[in-house]
């Protein structure tokens, strides 16, 4: 049960409302509504088959999408409990931040990015909010969810100044404007920020161990995780394999999530935003202590020497982007290869990087194997 909301929480009676109107439902607040039509949402589902850091068919239990946004809500949830923030906004921003992201993680990203580099680019945040605005077809009276401003605000975490711009052009004062003013998006969905780098940090220390390519005697390199390696063996002598894992990456989230809340509360008692709106204009206040910062940044850096650029994973991250950009020339060519909602736009580039950009890793591979007669090689 969500405990009282604090002052400066957001107030789902106080939403800055839908871009169509709508009668409120009778049984559920804005963001519940919000977060059971991402839920529903053929985008979310689509999550289950897009890559974390390893491809789908790479094995059943790395983290995909899906289970990554999950962790992200889950994590959301319990610190915004602690902080007296909104945790159904928190959850409907968790669950619905990597919506526009492509098949093949961040390789296909930029594969696509690079693709519409003379079309305006590629950027996932901005594509999560076209899928919640645009994309998802389900209601007879207007296109996308139709979601509440604070959550699609939430949804927008980074833009560049150019998209900005032009969303605000349509929207003005819109979900685009504070990239505009340089100031903060509501607490829930700076609280989604840091969730999203706990989790993410956590689950490909573990993803990175079970595929054997990270080895936990170089985790101990990083003094995060030697702190609690050796805490753990301290009260554990006898542990070993997997259980030494999930124990020390217990034990890096729960002190990530208490050190949030401590240092979240210490800014919120010195600057005393009296409402969710005089939150924004205080500068982050959702954050880790300067301390903890420093190790998630040592962390992240770990990661990215031996995980993210690891020569097995950049092998796969070649073949995919190989993969986006002969899709992309095949549908410039011969668009009705595509279904007809895109292959009958005006707007041909971003048709093609809408359609991309919603397929799953294996849809992808198996559309790639149809239209050019190669199968996927390793």
């Amino acid at each position: 049960m969500q405990l009282a909301l604090k002052c400066y929480a957001s107030d789902p009676a106080l939403s800055r409302g839908r871009r169509h109107a709508e009668p409120p439902a009778p049984t559920r607040d804005a963001f519940q509504r919000d977060r059971d039509r991402i839920v529903h949402s053929t985008a979310f589902r689509r999550l289950v088959y897009k890559t974390q850091v390893f491809l789908n068919h790479e094995g059943d239990l790395f983290r995909t999408r899906l289970t990554h946004s999950l962790e992200v809500a889950q994590l959301g949830r319990s610190i915004a409990r602690a902080l007296g923030l909104n945790e159904d906004l928190v959850e409907a921003i968790a669950l619905a931040h990597d919506l526009g992201h492509t098949p093949f993680g961040h390789a296909g990203q930029s594969a696509l990015d690079d693709c519409m580099s003379d079309f305006g680019g590629f950027e996932h945040n901005l594509q999560s909010l076209r899928v919640v605005d645009t994309l998802e077809r389900r209601y007879p009276a207007f296109d996308g969810l139709n979601l509440s401003f604070e959550t699609r605000e939430g949804i927008l975490k980074h833009c560049a100044p150019a998209n900005a711009q032009r969303i605000d052009a349509h929207e003005p004062g819109g979900v685009a404007r504070r990239f505009i003013e340089r100031s903060q998006p509501s607490l829930e969905a700076q609280l989604c920020n840091l969730a999203d780098e706990i989790a993410y940090n956590a689950h490909d220390i573990d993803d990175g161990v079970r595929s054997g390519l990270i080895e936990v005697d170089s985790l101990c390199e990083v003094a995060f995780f030697r702190r609690f390696h050796a805490e753990t063996m301290a009260e554990h002598p006898q542990l070993k394999g997997s259980r030494v894992v999930y124990e020390v990456i217990r034990r890096m989230l729960s002190s990530q999530v208490y050190d949030v809340i401590e240092a979240t509360q210490s800014a919120l008692a010195s600057t005393a935003p009296p409402d969710a709106d005089a939150a924004r204009h205080q500068g982050p206040l959702v954050q880790f202590s300067h301390t903890v910062r420093s190790r998630s940044a040592e962390l992240k850096q770990f990661l990215f020497r031996n995980l993210y650029r690891h020569e097995q994973v950049t092998r796969t991250t070649e073949r995919a982007q190989q993969v986006v950009r002969e899709l992309f020339g095949i549908y410039l060519e011969r668009s009705r290869e595509m279904p007809a909602y895109f292959a009958q736009r005006s707007d041909r580039e971003r048709a093609i990087a809408d359609y991309i950009a919603g397929m799953t890793d294996r849809f992808a591979m198996r559309e790639h194997e149809r239209l050019t007669g190669r199968q996927w090689v390793e």
